[in-house]
């Protein structure tokens, strides 16, 4: 990088060329006041402090905008620099309120920091100040308030919210002595189209934003967030053993210090009062089929145990089903939610102690398709490039995920990458999402044809030679039979599939064939589906077809739904694979296992969770053990998974909640959440980051890794460890992938993407450079396959599901999270204004949807993103859960469920006749 020399305050100073004169004083250590600076927004001269003295330059500059210059000579501090300087402050806090030593900001507010070291005079302000009308506080927003009274325009919250979240719901309004910060219209934020991140609540430099019931830390703990997987590091405040509020950690190369609503305000489930602090037992002669009745009843179902008798229990009852049925009758589901180090922990204790490979988890659900599809294509099954590569491809296709409510942080990237670095848009998804809008093209196809869609593209690409032959040649393998089957799909024929016009499909083949670098974003839109394994082939063809893998700005990008579901598929948490993917049956890594973990190991493939549900409702699979899993909301058709559930012998829940899945559990042990732990987490991005203890676990609850190995020594197997760093020991020696990994090295390097093979490895932010894992990158023919599920005369309408913004899986954690659960309090169905209009609903308005497998009620939302003829739901409310409605058709490769189309009836309840049950039907 190029570097200038320049002079400032007499000191010889090295900047980088392009930077600016506050930002070279800064690099040398020099102080220069400055109230509308930020490193991560463009340069703004709007408070005027950081104005400077250059030699040769007339006036006085602002420092934040004057690009520095070789052999530029600055001043920073004059008399008349000074004068300046403490008139502009005098001016800004002669209107601003005297409530310095009651307000929150105070230890940190800019303004009174910048007015001491100008040495700012009280008689001076008191000269300047004039009657000014108070103005009201905007407590709307259930996360934060905005005083109006206390803003000095300095404009950071207007820049933040649009050049960081690409949103714009402020703005400054008026001029003069009635400029202020307004939403559109002056509507209450609440009103407005705030996402509630908080990015300019943490810029604000003086109290005007402020969270709500703010309370400073005794200390702050640097952790992972424990919500999506994109793996952003927070720094969390801890005062009295209790989260008091979280900070974005800037010095993390994933989110650089922003945060998301869910991030920044989500985190008090942790203190919530509902968290399991004792073991729990089941009293005897209540029934596991009716929990919620039960309760609803006002019937105890558990009763209060010690952990020696609740340990007791467990092994004993696993211990019995063991001998009479058989390893094969036992079950494990391990966690997403949970650390590398206690994930690997279950599968051994599933594998070593119960003898069983029928160790499952969430993957299952989200992207099992992911895993298998992309072995088959590259060789390996994880995302194949860093968020940075997104940051920086010439070309995004985003299809099948709703990045900025999903994955917030890399919607940012995206959104960036387009706005300022011209990078072209395609989003392909039925909704009108906020990225479609953003857009270049978007491509809205009908739920359940993304085969078609991407077959069509590759057609087209073919068709006008945009391929890269030189890479097929040296790189890929089954070409030719893969080209030949592209002839089915021209683009009128997929136009007549999909939905979407020949033209559209294209213009968005033409962009993307023509890019000199381009990434595939990706979420469960691409993988719950029937043809999910099929979807993600195509996915990687695209990617082989065009040449975009194994460089910067390209490759393959699934989008992890949860904090560790990478780490949980890396540890074995599968039913198919050893820790690392090594596979279950293959003689030498049965043997490897096996003289590790002192045992003879099973060599059969297990069950995976949907096959585990159905082996119990045939009474083939007799006990269960689940670990910080809630199948019972998260399940398709949760009717028969109710069933199954309740026909099993034996069920042992190990949560922080008791959650819809722990009701039916015969024994509940109390869990330690995310900050009440050690370990690590494994993000979308392969990157393994360190998770650390904030706070102490409630009550009696225990840390997992902790109850495992007590399960274990009852069952004459000793899985004790002193810490969970000798459990990533004994991982990095059993896989290969994480051969390099330790907490002491996560400590220093802050993270590392696997693979790294050993101690010096620098871990691999990239993928399949050279070649691939595989040796060849394998070309799939792939044939549409339409939805197991259509509708029909009577379910004409398709239903899709997903996740909404606030909320997070099944809701146990956000939901339990005061201002996400404000946020979005109650279930809704969105559907289009043309089917509301139909149907005669208004907003709000009470529908009933029934399907094939069953019916739940919930609220109308009219939503313009949705299609006609189709509609939207989220899975987080337990009161209204969609999965009642979904399909359990399974991808026959992966097993995992179509969520993402059912068909479906809505119909309208009638207000005045709800009690007769009166409906009027589209």
């Amino acid at each position: 990088m190029k570097t200038i020399r320049l002079t400032i305050d007499g000191q010889e100073v090295f900047a980088a060329a392009g930077a600016t004169v506050l930002e070279a004083a800064h690099s040398a250590g020099i102080f220069i006041p400055t109230l509308c600076h930020d490193a991560h927004l463009k340069p703004y001269g709007a408070c005027r402090l950081c104005i400077v003295q250059i030699d040769g330059l007339r006036g006085l500059p602002t420092a934040c905008t004057t690009p520095a210059q070789e052999g530029m000579v600055v001043t920073t501090e004059t008399q008349e620099v000074q004068r300046i300087r403490r008139g502009i402050v005098e001016l800004a806090i002669a209107d601003h309120p005297s409530d310095c030593l009651s307000c929150f900001k105070s230890a940190e507010c800019e303004l009174l920091r910048v007015a001491r070291y100008l040495g700012v005079e009280k008689a001076s302000i008191d000269r300047l100040r004039r009657p000014v009308a108070v103005m009201p506080v905007d407590r709307s927003n259930p996360a934060f308030d905005f005083d109006p009274n206390k803003c000095i325009l300095c404009g950071k919250c207007v820049r933040v919210c649009d050049e960081i979240q690409g949103l714009g719901a402020i703005d400054l309004a008026g001029r003069g002595y009635r400029a202020r910060i307004s939403t559109f219209a002056g509507q209450p934020w609440a009103d407005s189209i705030c996402q509630t991140c908080g990015e300019c609540v943490e810029r604000c430099p003086t109290g005007a934003l402020t969270p709500k019931n703010p309370v400073a830390p005794q200390r702050e703990v640097k952790t992972i967030c424990p919500f999506c997987g994109v793996g952003c590091s927070i720094r969390v405040g801890v005062r009295a053993n209790r989260i008091v509020g979280v900070r974005g950690a800037a010095d993390s190369p994933v989110n650089q210090g922003g945060l998301c609503v869910k991030g920044r305000f989500g985190l008090d489930f942790v203190n919530h009062p509902e968290r399991l602090t004792h073991p729990l037992i089941r009293k005897e002669g209540v029934p596991r089929s009716l929990p919620v009745e039960a309760i609803a009843n006002g019937c105890e179902i558990f009763r209060q145990a010690g952990w020696d008798e609740a340990l007791d229990l467990v092994a004993a009852r696993l211990k019995e089903i063991h001998a009479k049925d058989g390893p094969g009758a036992l079950g494990v589901l391990s966690s997403a939610k949970c650390t590398n180090e206690e994930n690997y922990l279950v599968q051994k204790f599933a594998r070593a102690v119960l003898g069983t490979n029928n160790v499952d988890h969430c993957a299952r659900l989200c992207h099992a398709s992911t895993v298998m599809g992309a072995q088959a294509a590259f060789g390996g099954g994880a995302m194949s490039n860093s968020i940075a590569d997104i940051a920086q491809a010439e070309t995004i296709l985003v299809i099948g995920s709703n990045t900025t409510e999903c994955h917030p942080i890399i919607a940012r990237r995206i959104k960036h990458n387009v706005r300022e670095n011209g990078a072209r848009l395609i989003v392909a998804d039925p909704r009108a999402t906020e990225l479609a809008r953003l857009a270049e093209v978007h491509l809205n196809h009908r739920p359940g044809t993304d085969v078609a869609l991407l077959n069509g593209l590759m057609h087209r690409i073919l068709e006008a030679e945009w391929h890269d032959k030189a890479f097929i040649r040296r790189h890929c393998e089954a070409f030719q039979p893969f080209k030949k089957s592209l002839a089915a799909y021209p683009p009128q024929i997929v136009a007549s599939i999909t939905g979407v016009p020949a033209e559209k499909i294209g213009q968005a083949a033409e962009i993307f064939g023509r890019a000199g670098t381009a990434v595939v974003v990706y979420g469960m839109g691409i993988t719950q589906h029937t043809t999910g394994v099929d979807n993600v082939k195509a996915v990687a063809n695209l990617l082989l077809l065009t040449g975009n893998m194994g460089r910067a700005g390209t490759g393959f990008s699934p989008l992890r739904g949860q904090n560790n579901v990478q780490g949980a598929c890396d540890m074995g948490a599968l039913p198919n694979v050893f820790p690392g993917y090594q596979r279950v049956g293959e003689l030498l890594v049965q043997t490897k296992f096996s003289e590790a973990w002192g045992v003879e190991l099973n060599y059969l493939e297990g069950l995976p969770l949907t096959d585990m549900l159905a082996g119990a409702d045939r009474n083939e699979l007799r006990g269960m053990f689940i670990m910080g899993e809630n199948p019972l909301m998260s399940e398709p058709d949760l009717g028969h998974a109710r069933r199954a559930m309740g026909k099993l012998h034996f069920l042992a829940v190990q949560d922080i909640f008791l959650n819809e899945t722990a009701l039916f559990a015969d024994v509940v042990l109390p869990a330690a959440s995310f900050a009440e732990k050690d370990g690590s987490f494994t993000s979308t991005e392969r990157r393994i980051q360190l998770v650390r203890r904030a706070v102490r676990p409630p009550g009696n609850a225990r840390q997992d890794w902790q109850i495992i190995g007590d399960i274990a020594d009852r069952l004459g197997y000793s899985m004790r460890y002193a810490s969970t760093g000798k459990i990533m020991e004994e991982i990095a020696a059993l896989t290969p992938i994480y051969g390099g990994i330790s907490h002491p090295r996560l400590e220093r390097t802050g993270g590392l993407q696997w693979p790294c093979w050993s101690d010096n490895h620098p871990g691999t932010p990239r993928l399949h450079e050279g070649s691939f894992a595989r040796g060849r990158g394998r070309f799939h023919v792939v044939t549409y396959r339409p939805p197991a599920e259509q509708p029909s005369e009577q379910y004409p309408t398709v239903l899709t599901t997903g996740r909404v913004l606030s909320h997070y899986h099944t809701g146990s954690m956000s939901r339990r999270a005061r201002v996400l659960e404000t946020l979005e309090p109650e279930s809704h169905v969105d559907i289009s204004p043309g089917d509301a209009g139909d149907l005669g609903v208004q907003e709000g308005d009470l529908l009933r949807i029934r399907s094939p497998r069953g019916e739940i009620t919930t609220k109308a939302h009219q939503d313009e993103r949705v299609p006609s003829g189709m509609a939207f739901m989220a899975f987080h409310w337990h009161e209204a859960p969609a999965n009642v409605l979904t399909n359990a058709a399974v991808d026959p490769a992966a097993r995992i469920p179509e969520f993402k189309v059912a068909a479906v009836r809505i119909e309208k309840v009638s207000e005045c006749l709800f009690g007769m049950g009166l409906l009027e039907r589209i």
